[in-house]
């Protein structure tokens, strides 16, 4: 544990080595991962710097959330990074805030490119962390603090790039806006909120989806995926009405009974296999990265998504089951009014993560023919959620990824990636805007503690994350 006084210390180091100096740091914490550039010492310095006084801040949903101060914190450096006092705006929804900000290009014709954040974070208790997770802490090269991984480092090194841009001169073609929601962690109102207002941009660079995974043992990265895809998520609720009666009189039928057999057909249940362009490739070249037989069954499925054989395998791995076509299990049950009467109604929930370009409507018929019970309603229940399609595989997209990442991880594999979660990225597919999850952060897969406990993410990301913004937000923007 590091107290105060650490980082008190850090602080004046800090200011003593000078901005050269830290950015000599920030690169030598890369280690055996040894990214490949450019020395940015002020954009490097600013990252860090605002990531901390962000972490600082506790946005969480509910009482005292102060979301709307890291708004403010993150408007404060994007004027002084040049942008206009006005261009930068700030909106109040209930308890939270989003924000806006907008570098005019010189074409106006163009639509523009969207940088997409979110500035909330998930509650986290002080007493269960082995740090106060709103105390941010740079100790042996990680940077600690709720939202040091979802997603406070890396929005804050967008806008270190941003006036990065600035500074060097560069003048975009075509407008680039960068925005942050304020709950995205919960009710994504802010977030359909922005994308409803940025429904003519061109592209959006969703800054809190893909990234880079490290190898466990040498610290190297393995490959890094874009994500081009993500699944609807979807709630539907089950319900049995029943007179009832006293418990000492059975009847034939019994409501807990009746929606208990409905959920096992259903908990077993299996729906079509599925590949599409993008989840063809994302499988296939995931297959290395996975465990032999998971690899082997990875490839056997994009041969023939009806192998059973692989099928069996892929099914059985939590970590694969959702990448090959749509889930749908029971999370919630809940049925009878006392102890000594026959239940009058059982209810259940079953969450559903739909695979891109099915209608919840379809799937919860299809559950109703499962089921195979016209006793037992069924009622779409979602909140916070709607459908959407695949993002196209752009080639304008797909070859300043490509750029970006060659010059900083040269050599690392890229490819892309269907994520079964809900993100930002959702609202503006569903306004037909193609949005790639597109974070260049890289961390092991057992240190990535989004949502969790002692949440950290290495500092040596920043350099190399400030250099493959400058390339791709140049790229697309020109």
């Amino acid at each position: 544990m590091v107290d105060s006084r650490s980082e008190q210390q850090e602080g004046s180091l800090m200011n003593k080595l000078g901005l050269a100096a830290i950015a000599a740091a920030l690169v030598a914490t890369a280690g055996s991962a040894a990214p490949r550039s450019t020395a940015h010492p002020q954009a490097e310095t600013e990252a860090l710097e605002l990531a901390k006084k962000a972490i600082a801040l506790r946005s969480v949903a509910g009482p005292n959330n102060q979301t709307p101060e890291v708004a403010a914190l993150y408007k404060a450096a994007l004027v002084a990074g040049g942008f206009a006092d006005k261009d930068v705006e700030i909106t109040r929804v209930d308890d939270t805030a989003y924000l806006i900000g907008t570098w005019p290009g010189s074409d106006p014709k163009l639509k523009p490119l969207v940088i997409s954040g979110h500035m909330d974070v998930v509650e986290a208790k002080p007493s269960d962390w082995q740090r106060d997770p709103f105390t941010p802490v740079v100790e042996n090269g990680y940077l600690f603090g709720r939202g040091a991984t979802d997603m406070k480092l890396d929005g804050t090194m967008a806008i270190a790039a941003l006036n990065e841009l600035r500074r060097e001169g560069y003048k975009p073609k075509r407008t680039i806006i960068i925005e942050f929601s304020g709950d995205e962690e919960t009710r994504m109102k802010t977030s359909a909120i922005i994308a409803d207002k940025l429904k003519d941009a061109e592209l959006v660079l969703n800054i809190d989806g893909g990234g880079g995974v490290l190898d466990e043992k040498t610290g190297k990265p393995k490959y890094w995926t874009w994500q081009g895809a993500e699944k609807t998520y979807a709630d539907f609720e089950l319900t049995v009405t029943n007179p009832g009666g006293h418990s000492s009189a059975p009847r034939p039928v019994n409501a807990i009974v009746e929606l208990s057999t409905a959920l096992e057909k259903i908990g077993a249940y299996h729906f079509k296999p599925e590949l599409s362009d993008l989840t063809q490739e994302a499988l296939s070249k995931a297959a290395p990265y996975e465990e032999p037989d998971v690899g082997a069954a990875l490839k056997a499925f994009v041969a023939n998504p009806n192998d059973e054989q692989a099928l069996a395998v892929l099914r059985n791995n939590p970590s694969t089951v959702g990448r090959i076509g749509t889930t749908c299990v029971p999370t919630m049950v809940n049925g009878g009014h006392a102890l000594n009467a026959l239940p009058q109604k059982a209810t259940a929930n079953i969450n559903c993560r739909i695979f891109p370009g099915h209608k919840p409507a379809d799937i919860m018929a299809e559950l109703q023919r499962v089921a195979g019970d016209p006793a037992i309603s069924f009622k779409d229940v979602t909140e916070g959620s709607v459908a959407n399609d695949a993002s196209p595989m752009r080639p304008d997209f797909i070859a300043a990824v490509d750029r970006a990442m060659t010059k900083v991880y040269p050599g690392v594999p890229v490819f892309p990636a269907m994520s079964s979660g809900a993100s930002d990225s959702m609202w503006f597919r569903y306004h037909n805007v193609p949005s790639y999850g597109a974070s260049p952060t890289f961390i092991k897969e057992s240190e990535d503690f989004s949502h969790g406990l002692n949440e950290r993410t290495p500092i040596s990301n920043i350099a190399p994350g400030i250099d493959y913004y400058l390339s791709l937000l140049a790229d697309l923007s020109k």
